[in-house]
């Protein structure tokens, strides 16, 4: 059974992995400067990054109508790689960073939250995640644009330039 469950698990990441191969491949072999595309992955990777509540689809239309130069195609990749079940990640990870920062919540342990904590668990939920939006806005423009520039100069697939996740 619990060969099975690991099989299934790495097929979901095989699946998920071909999914961003997918579609950053789209991306990189539009006429856009490579600059132009890893900037746009990067403003992409940050707006998802952040806690939007779905309005960051709006921007993310408002950018296509106003920036000529913004890549749809890399700006939209950035919602597959940071998709609905990587975002719970991503907040886990900002309310710890916050907490770090900003000390624990009075109030709140991990087993009972009460809802006089939520300003304070609000806070650092939204201190670490525009941290870690950063970060990861850097780091994607920094791997896109060495992803493109390498796409373009050997005319390879993507998923020969990324790393194989999930198998053995």
């Amino acid at each position: 059974r619990r060969a099975r469950e690991l099989h299934m698990v790495r097929g979901r990441i095989a699946e998920y992995r071909r999914r961003v191969c997918a579609a950053l491949e789209a991306a990189f072999a539009e006429e856009h400067p490579p600059g132009d595309v890893a900037g746009s992955f990067a403003v992409g990777v940050f707006i998802t990054a952040l806690p939007t509540l779905g309005a960051g689809f709006l921007v993310f239309v408002v950018l296509v109508a106003l920036v000529e130069r913004i890549s749809k195609l890399a700006l939209f990749a950035s919602v597959v790689v940071l998709n609905p079940v990587v975002k719970w990640g991503v907040y886990a990870a900002s309310f710890s960073l916050g907490s770090v920062l900003l000390g624990p919540v009075p109030g709140a342990t991990p087993a009972e939250i009460s809802l006089s904590a939520g300003p304070g668990i609000l806070a650092r939920l939204l201190v670490g995640n525009l941290i870690l939006a950063v970060v990861l806005t850097v780091v994607g423009y920094v791997v896109v644009l060495r992803l493109v520039t390498s796409f373009r100069a050997r005319n390879v697939s993507v998923s020969e330039l990324l790393p194989d996740v999930g198998s053995k």
